[in-house]
Formats: C-alpha cells, structure tokens, sequence
C-alpha cells in the first residue's frame, strides 16, 4: 500500500467487561438484569400496613431499597417507575382501631374501683388462658413479662385500696388501667369489638400513620416513589381484578367470601404454587398468619382445601365493609398489591421487592394470583428480597415488643450513618443494628469527611475561574496516584454488577481516599486538580447512594439548607482570617508575645468552633479552613478538653509517685543503721547487738548467704545515714 494514501483502521476488539447481575428469589441465584422494554423498568415494592410507629425493620426494606433504586437509576441509567402500596386495610389495622377506641373510651368512662378490680380480674384470666396457648417461645416470653407487669400493677393497686389512703387508689387505679393498656385494651376488643361500627375509626388510625412514615422516609432521605397506592382507593379495581380471576376458574365463592383455588391453578401446566418457596406448600402456620389475626375457624372451614386463601373476605360486625357481587366486604390481603401493581403497571413487572419475611405465602400468593388474573406463566421477572434486621443479635418483632423506631435510631445517629450502615451489609443479608455496627459505620463517615475537608481546602480555588495554576505538571506521584484512582474505579464498577454490592464498593472507595491521603502526606505541593477529581468522583457515588444532597459540591454539606451556597459564600472572609492570624502568630513568635499567641489560640481553640469552622496549624504552611458540622466541633473540643485533662492528671499522679518515693529516700536516711530491720517483726524473730537479724519469724536462723545480704543493705544505709547527718550539721 502507498504510504501516501489513509491506513488501514480497525476497532479495538471489544472486552468482556462486567454486565449487572441481580440475586433473584425466583431462581435462588445471580442473574443478567435484563428488563423487558430496553432500558424502561417497572418496579413495584411492597409498603407498610400503617398501624404503628415505623421502626428499623421498615428502614431495612425502605433503606435497602432506596440504595438499589438510586444506583439502578443514577448509576447505570435505567428509567424507573417505582410503585409502592400503603396498606390501609388490613386485619391488625382493624383490630388495633378498634382496640384504641375502646380503651379510650373505657378511661373516659372513669369506672367505678370495684369495676376496675372485677374488670383486672378477668384480664388476667384471659392472658393466662393466651400465655399457655402460645408455642412460639419469644412470644411466650413476651407474654409472660407482660402477665408479670399486670400482676404487679394489680397487687399496687389492691395494697392502695387496703392502705385506705384515696389519692394512692387514685394514682394506682390510673397507673393500672395506663400500665396494662394492651392486655386490656385485647379484653375489651373481645367484649365489644363487635359494637364498633363507624368506619372513620378504621380510617382514621392508617392516616396517621402514614403520615408518621412519610415524615420518617423524609428524615432517612429517601426517594418518594413514582405512585403510591391505598388499598382504601382502589377497591373497584380489586373487585374486577378477583372477579376475573373466578371467570377464569381459578377462584370461588363461599358464604360471601372468595377464595383462591389453589389447587386447581397448581394442576394447570404452565402454572406452579408457591414458586418462591415451593417447599413451604401447606405449611400451616404460614397460611393461618397471612389469613389475618380476624379469621376465624367458620372462615377457615369454608375453603375447599387448607391451602387456599382468601382474595375477598365478607365483613363481620365491628369490622369495615364495601360492597360487591358477593355482599358487603373487604380486600383479602395479598389480592391488593396484585390489583394494585397492575393497575398501574401492566401485566409485567421487572422488578417487585419486599422484605425476605413475605416471601411465603404473601408473595407467593401474589404470583400465583396475577398469573391466574392473566392467565399467564410469568408475573414477575425479577423478584428481590431484603435481608432480616436483629437487634444486638436478637430477633426484631413489633408484635414482640423488640424493636427501635425510626425516630428513636435518629435521636442516637443521623440518616447518613444508618445509610452508611446500610450500606455495609450485603442488601439481601440479616443486618445486626447494633452500636459495633454503628461504630463501623461511623469510621467511614469520617474517614470521607476528612478527605473532603483536606481536599476542599487544597482546592478552594479550582472553581475560582481557569488561569495558568490551574494545571500543574504531572510527576510520578501523580502518575502513581492516577493509576490507584482508575483502578479503584474499575473496582466499584465491577462491586456494583455484582449483585450492586455496595460493601465492597466502599472498600474500594476507601482504597482511593487511602491513597490519596498518602500523597496528600507526601507530595508538597500537591496536584489540586487531580485531588479535585478524585473528590468528585467518591462525592458523585455517595450522591448516587443517597448519603449526599449537595449537587455541585464536593464532600458533605454543613447543616442546614443552604449549606452549598454558605461554604461559597463564607469561605473567602474565613481565608481572609486566617490569613491575618497566620501573620499575628508569625510576628508575636518572634517578639516572643505569648499572650497575643494564646489569643490566637483561643480564636482557633474556643471562638471558631462555636460557628463551625476548624483552623488547623501546619508548621510552614498557612493554616487549613474547613467548615464543619458545630456539634462535631464542639465534641472534638469536650474530647480534646478531656483527653488533655486525662494527660494533666496522669502527669499529676507520677509527680505526686516520684515526690512521694523522694520523701520515702529521704525519710529511709533518717533510721539509724541499727534500727533498719527491727521494724519487720513481720520477718525477724531476734536480732544482735548492732541490730542485724539473726532468726526469722518462725524461730529459724538465718543462713549465711542471707546473712551476708542483710550486712550489705546494713553498710548501705550507714553510708546514707552519714549523709543525713552530715547534712544537718551544716
């Protein structure tokens, strides 16, 4: 070929580099993510049963899946619709609505002492009968403490009635009917549960408590989702959705109930039951606590086969209802997220995810109902399911009374730290919340933010308008910490696919702050541009995590709204600061002026810090400005005055050890030689004449050896006792 024509060119061959897996439940195994309209996902996510305070259980699922949204979203570009349900009708709803109104209703009523006694008298009869019904040893437990705190309350109670004293039989009676509510508040449920019939009581409770989740996932930042779904809003479409499921035979009526056919869906080839978790099929237990804590025996003898569940279920007195083809009734409580999901979704989800605990049978169940519903072989694609959350090892329960709600873990840590824990576990792993946990968690927080600090002041000026300095040559140590940084992000990318990893992503994010730290230790001056970069780059991931709301910034925002603008905004005035406290120092050094020094301190040590802002000293350099949160300043300052303190006592105590050892010196020159030993009756029995002992205490006579030892120790303290005396004189 002429040299005077193009060469020839040819594409680099192409590398297999990672693809994104997923762990799917329905195949126990990592699978390629592949969704089925290019790069469009539907995500459906079950929500909470708003009956009660959200705790860390729901932050597990809704943390958890957070952190899967964002980085499906943000780091690998899929189009999101993300559904979530709230659950508003549902048998423990109903149950703990009508428990509320009762017992308010019963302290109102302010009964008679006699009628309180009767009434606790009965209560305790109906936990008895409870606590040895019970199997499940936890709850057991429970109870039985439970029983233990009634009878201690009943016993004040009784003793204030005996003693005859009524403003103790007042406070008695009130701390009785306070102490005991849910025991109580179950017998009266049990009376007069029947008699409670407006509907706003069962509406009024989940209202409530959504709005207290919705303020909790605003508190641990996370995303609100595309739709959200109530069950209360979408019964018409809950009712079409089972009655297509009855045309298509998969589905009867009985006594104004329907129920799923599990049987005959099961015999029909291209379905399976229970594709989750088919070695659960028929398991007893399982089916009776997704039926609901209000079905009763009657309810469970309708059904043709013990494994069939219901999609619809007939109202019962004190229970609310809406009408349908096969009376007055509600949602059974898998048939809503089926219903719900389509709805909004279609007949094909990409993605459904809740906690591992629903995986059997309300999962399950779900499949097989929307599978029925369109008589197709697959629902959902994907299906992933977030680990179990213990509590310093133990099991976490609401019903078991072991849990920590959202608000009580973000009075102890801020959502960064929990996220940050989070994100430390395997998503689909058991997490312990546990303060070793939090400790870890911590560590990482802080090892960021000092980089971040470190590299902010290094780069202040990066953003200040492009000029000649703002490049600077690049050296082996940049070369070196270059390379570091591309493979640190080939590492998170690699973590990322692998199931989105995000333990090892931080690791890997670690390793580049590690090594930038080093350089930053050993390269004077540094590069800030490549220090800049890196800093965006661990920014833009802890962003994409959810662990950072502060676009166009590098690090972690101050507290407060307007945290970016601030830092912009005050930081030029605190350069300007520095700067002149740089030069005071300088000169009163030289002058040796250590009350201007201590002023300077004092700016640095006890002013500053009250608004936020660090000054770090650096030999040969100008002091480092960083902005940082006041209530970490303040305990930097408490631990820096405490470990300071610590020093001065220490040293104190070995001033005090050695002034104490002098006197002893001082006070051993004082005793005559003849007298040195006469003292230890506790070893000597009889001395000599000059005061040497000559048998030990139990009458035995020294040896030579020792003998000789005794006389040296003797001659010793003669020469010191010399001393002592030649210094009196003069």
């Amino acid at each position: 070929m002429s040299k005077r024509s193009q060469p020839a060119w040819s594409v680099h061959p192409s590398s297999d580099g990672p693809v994104l897996k997923v762990f799917n439940s329905l195949t126990r195994q990592k699978e390629i993510f592949v969704p089925q309209d290019g790069k469009r996902v539907t995500w459906y996510s079950c929500g909470p049963t708003v009956y009660d305070a959200s705790h860390m259980g729901h932050a597990r699922s809704y943390i958890t899946f957070d952190i899967l949204r964002r980085i499906l979203s943000d780091y690998f570009g899929y189009d999101i619709l993300y559904v979530m349900n709230i659950t508003d009708i549902d048998d423990k709803i109903i149950k703990r609505a009508r428990q509320n109104y009762l017992f308010e209703k019963y302290v109102a009523e302010n009964h008679s002492l006699e009628q309180v006694l009767s009434d606790a008298k009965m209560v305790m009869e109906k936990l008895s009968v409870t606590v040895k019904a019970t199997t499940d040893p936890d709850k057991k437990i429970m109870l039985e403490r439970l029983m233990t705190k009634l009878t201690a309350a009943t016993e004040v109670l009784e003793a204030a009635v005996k003693g005859g004293d009524g403003a103790k039989v007042a406070n008695a009676q009130e701390m009785f009917v306070r102490e005991c509510k849910d025991p109580l508040s179950d017998w009266l449920d049990s009376k007069f549960g029947a008699t409670v019939t407006d509907n706003a009581i069962f509406s009024a409770l989940p209202a409530h408590w959504e709005r207290e989740f919705h303020k909790d996932m605003d508190s641990l930042n996370v995303l609100r989702p595309n739709v959200l779904t109530r069950v209360s809003e979408y019964i018409p479409e809950i009712v079409d959705y089972v009655v297509k499921i009855i045309e298509n035979g998969l589905a009867y009526e009985a006594n104004g109930s329907v129920y799923f056919d599990v049987g005959a869906f099961d015999r029909k080839d291209k379905h399976h039951y229970a594709k989750l978790v088919p070695e659960a099929y028929g398991d007893a237990s399982s089916l009776q606590e997704g039926e609901g804590d209000l079905t009763t025996a009657a309810q469970q003898n309708e059904k043709r086969a013990p494994t069939d569940f219901a999609l619809w279920k007939k109202s019962k007195a004190g229970e609310p209802a809406w009408d349908s083809p096969w009376g007055k009734g509600r949602p059974g409580w898998h048939i809503e997220c089926s219903a719900m999901a389509s709805a909004i979704c279609g007949p094909k989800l990409d993605i459904h995810t809740g906690g591992v605990d629903l995986k059997f049978p309300h999962h399950d169940n779900e499949i097989a109902q929307s599978e029925a519903h369109f008589d197709e072989a697959e629902w959902v694609k994907y299906f992933l399911h977030s680990g179990h959350l213990t509590i310093a090892g133990c099991k976490m329960s609401k019903s078991l009374k072991n849990f920590v709600s959202i608000q009580d873990a973000l009075k102890d840590y801020s959502a960064r730290q929990l996220r940050f824990a989070f994100l430390l576990h395997s998503w689909r792993d058991t997490l312990d919340y546990s303060p070793n946990t939090m400790e870890i968690a911590m560590q990482y927080e802080k090892l960021f933010n000092e980089f971040f600090l470190n590299v902010k002041d290094i780069t202040r000026t990066i953003g200040q308008g492009t000029n000649n300095e703002t490049f600077a040559k690049w050296d082996k140590s940049e070369l070196d910490l270059n390379e570091k940084f591309e493979k640190g992000k080939t590492d998170v990318h690699a973590a990322l696919c692998d199931n989105i990893d995000t333990r090892t992503t931080l690791e890997a994010m670690r390793d580049i702050v590690s090594a930038s730290n080093l350089y930053l230790r050993d390269r004077k001056p540094p590069n800030a541009l490549l220090l800049f970069d890196i800093a965006r780059y661990i920014t833009g991931l802890l962003e994409i995590f959810g662990a950072i709301n502060n676009p166009g910034q590098i690090g972690f925002p101050m507290a407060g709204e307007a945290s970016g603008n601030a830092e912009n905004i005050i930081m030029p005035y605190l350069s300007i600061l520095s700067e002149f406290r740089g030069n005071v120092r300088a000169h009163a050094r030289t002058l040796k002026a250590t009350d201007i020094l201590k002023e300077c301190d004092e700016l640095r040590d006890e002013i500053l810090p009250n608004v936020g802002v660090r000054l770090e000293d650096r030999e040969g350099e100008p002091s480092a400005v960083k902005l940082v949160d006041k209530e970490t300043l303040l305990k930097e300052r408490e631990a820096k005055k405490k470990l300071e303190l610590e020093k001065q006592a220490e040293k104190e105590k070995k001033k005090q050890e050695l002034a104490a050892a002098n006197a002893a010196k001082e006070a051993q020159k004082k005793i005559p030689p003849t007298e040195m030993f006469k003292s230890e009756t506790d070893k000597y029995s009889k001395f000599d004449e000059n005061g040497l002992p000559t048998h030990d205490l139990e009458g035995k006579e020294i040896s030579k050896g020792q003998m000789k030892k005794l006389q040296k120790l003797q001659q010793a303290q003669e020469k010191k006792y010399q001393e002592y005396l030649a210094s009196q004189k003069s």
